[in-house]
């Protein structure tokens, strides 16, 4: 339970991926997939104008890479960096009655 009044006090602390650094990791990732999806193409000669097959598969790449790492996250947390997030004590004010 999380509480924003003062005076609360912290009950302890629980350790969650830090998802704020995970920006790199989802970078990467999708442009593996998208180097992978797309090693046999053609290669294309850009005059500027967006290829709509081009966009639409690096849409899908990063799809994938944060189904990836959405499953990642959530079965192996440990393989990420990690923060401490406090959690509070309910005090009788905050307890439904």
């Amino acid at each position: 339970m999380t509480s924003t009044k003062p005076g609360s006090q912290i009950g302890g602390y629980r350790r969650e991926v830090d998802y704020q650094k995970l920006g790199p990791a989802l970078l990467i990732s999708s442009s593996l997939v998208l180097a992978i999806r797309t090693a046999r193409w053609e290669p294309m000669q850009s005059d500027g104008l967006a290829n709509i097959d081009w966009e639409k598969e690096v849409e899908h790449s990063v799809r994938i890479a944060k189904i990836m790492l959405s499953h990642l996250t959530s079965r192996y947390p440990d393989l990420f960096q990690s923060k401490d997030v406090a959690w509070y004590v309910a005090t009788d004010e905050e307890v439904p009655k």
